[in-house]
């Protein structure tokens, strides 16, 4: 499924462990790691050493990526190194695109809780951002990372895009033979107090099992031999993580919209904290414009 892996790497505390869940990823899939250090240029970067101007960033940013490679040499993991200047979210998201790279594994570090999020983090902004598939890994000792997924959790509530993720996600569980669960909530957050809010449930209940069975159906036509359905009733994300921690998933897919720049985003969407909360990796797939 991936040829190209573009792995964003800054050398940060975590971020080795990232980069060997994403070698990983590489081995099984027989993909080249693009290893992609971005000098900030909108910080002030530039200095003078021995009279010579260099920029200090980018000079770090070698040093960063020639550790990167120590680790992948090591792991005998195929890859090819980049430093770049620009605004680091944009210009991932434009590397991607011009560089053919099949998927962006992004670290981020998201906190426990869905109260007390990042908000702007680059890895956001390139989930927000990217018309490339990115997964995202937090930085957190919490977090579970296993490779092969046996477990895939599919957030699906009949969009056009979470069904998009949910093609996307179905094709990698039948490359890894992963049991596919495929969630919808039906969200109580959203019905009133009067009769109608039972009609209104039970309109929620429908949708919500439409929205399962089509990605269940569609599972099992591409191969999949081992699916899940759940049909729950909250609020989304704490279901979402609630199904997590009972059913030993390993990764998440979710849809996002992929429309281009973040004033056409919806901040906090189930998506966005899911990235920011979950204590798996998740993999966000943009709806096609």
């Amino acid at each position: 499924m991936y040829e190209n892996i573009l792995l964003p790497f800054d050398g940060s505390e975590g971020a080795a462990e990232v980069l060997h869940h994403a070698s990983e990823l590489a081995h099984w899939a027989d993909a080249t790691i693009q290893i992609l250090y971005v000098a900030d240029t909108t910080r002030d970067s530039v200095t003078v050493v021995d009279g010579h101007t260099v920029d200090a960033l980018a000079q770090q940013g070698e040093d960063i990526v020639d550790e990167a490679s120590k680790i992948l040499d090591s792991l005998g993991v195929p890859y090819e190194t980049d430093v770049v200047q620009g605004n680091p979210a944009p210009t991932i998201v434009e590397y991607a695109e011009r560089y053919d790279q099949d998927l962006v594994v992004m670290p981020t570090h998201g906190r426990d809780g869905i109260s007390r999020y990042l908000i702007g983090s680059v890895s956001e902004k390139v989930v927000r951002l990217s018309s490339v598939p990115v997964l995202t890994v937090r930085m957190q000792p919490d977090e579970t990372l296993m490779f092969p997924y046996e477990n895939i959790l599919i957030p699906v509530d009949g969009s056009t895009a979470a069904t998009h993720a949910a093609s996307h996600l179905v094709e990698l569980a039948a490359s890894l033979d992963a049991t596919v669960h495929v969630l919808s909530v039906v969200d109580n957050s959203t019905l009133g107090p009067d009769v109608r809010s039972t009609i209104s449930e039970k309109e929620g209940e429908q949708a919500a099992t439409d929205a399962v069975e089509t990605v269940v159906s569609e599972a099992e036509t591409r191969g999949v031999t081992n699916t899940v359905r759940h049909i729950e009733h909250g609020t989304p994300v704490e279901e979402i993580l609630d199904s997590i921690e009972s059913n030993d998933i390993h990764a998440i897919g979710m849809g996002t919209t992929g429309k281009r720049g973040t004033d056409r985003i919806l901040l906090g969407s189930v998506a966005e904290k899911t990235v920011r909360s979950a204590p798996v990796p998740v993999m966000t797939v943009a709806e096609s414009e």
